[in-house]
């Protein structure tokens, strides 16, 4: 079993910048494909960003592909996004997931673990 704790999350501008981080139970995290999703109001959920194991494989969204940056630190069981040149369309509940393989993938129904989620919020 993983447990998974978003922080980070709060109210910027447009053209600001935050680092969302996710705090991983467990020991296999090292082992676990992650990835980031979000869920605006009204909205479905959407794919974000995905990471394989070891960090040597990542895919973003196109909507973002160029400002969000995914990253780990496994030895402190610990996900990122770093979010740059944040839009008001990125706002949203964002998500951390994992999944037990170790390839990314932007499929939410591949991921086995999901954390409570963090609001991101971008005003004009």
């Amino acid at each position: 079993q993983v447990q998974l704790v978003e922080s980070g999350g709060g109210l910027v501008q447009a053209g600001s910048s935050l680092r969302l981080s996710c705090a991983a139970s467990g020991r296999s995290f090292s082992t676990y494909a992650m990835g980031w999703f979000r869920q605006a109001p009204g909205k479905e959920r959407e794919f974000v960003a995905t990471i394989s194991w070891r960090g040597g494989s990542t895919n973003y969204a196109d909507s973002v592909k160029g400002r969000f940056t995914i990253s780990r630190d496994n030895a402190k069981n610990t996900l990122y996004l770093q979010m740059s040149s944040l839009k008001p369309e990125d706002t949203a509940v964002y998500y951390c997931a994992a999944r037990r393989d170790i390839m990314a993938s932007t499929i939410d129904s591949d991921y086995n673990y999901w954390g409570q989620g963090t609001q991101v919020t971008v005003s004009s």
